[in-house]
């Protein structure tokens, strides 16, 4: 296991060491030790969860707001993505930033999202079976999201607009400016 930093603090891509040979492949896909060790971050996930999208599929950009918020360790098990995180952390030298990483069942990375980031990605190939841990549980209360082509991020989802299929949840989803203006004011209501 190798870890890459991002140009957002406490994202990062990690390339596992895969062992192949004529009868196929293994690697560990995740060592809790290793993790902690490498990235310097207590991680303890308590949820997997598992999507099935085909091309032009995107999902997101998502997040858990308050004592809901989730890590996430993302990677893919079948065909291609490109997967984004948004720094939404408003004390954050990178706030509003973004970086994408195209992950796929041949790269052998994994893209680590800590709390504090808005997360989405779009399926690049045919389909994608797409698998992620999370280290709190899922609360319908506390999520919130960001419209996919909010103009100040100005995200390249490297696929045509006419090609993309979102949810008619995600096509309503509040701009950037919009969504951090909640979160300020959640954070405020919980001091």
């Amino acid at each position: 296991m190798r870890i890459e930093k991002t140009i957002l603090e406490g994202c990062f891509i990690i390339h596992d060491t895969i062992f192949k040979d004529n009868r196929g492949y293994f690697f560990e896909s995740f060592n809790k030790k290793k993790f902690e060790e490498l990235t310097g971050q207590e991680i303890d996930f308590v949820q997997d969860n598992q999507s099935h999208s085909t091309r032009g599929t995107l999902r997101g950009l998502h997040f858990q707001k308050g004592n809901y918020a989730q890590a996430k360790l993302v990677r893919v098990l079948s065909g291609k993505v490109l997967d984004v995180a948004v720094d939404i952390r408003p004390d954050s030298k990178t706030f509003g930033q973004y970086v994408a990483v195209e992950l796929s069942e041949t790269s052998g990375t994994q893209f680590f999202v800590p709390r504090g980031f808005a997360h989405g990605f779009v399926v690049l190939s045919a389909q994608a079976t797409f698998f992620y841990k999370c280290d709190n549980y899922y609360n319908k209360a506390s999520e919130g999201g960001i419209i996919y082509n909010d103009k100040d991020l100005n995200i390249d989802w490297s696929i045509a607009d006419n090609e993309l299929i979102l949810s008619e949840k995600d096509l309503q989803l509040p701009s950037f400016v919009e969504t951090t203006s909640s979160i300020l004011d959640f954070a405020n209501n919980l001091i």
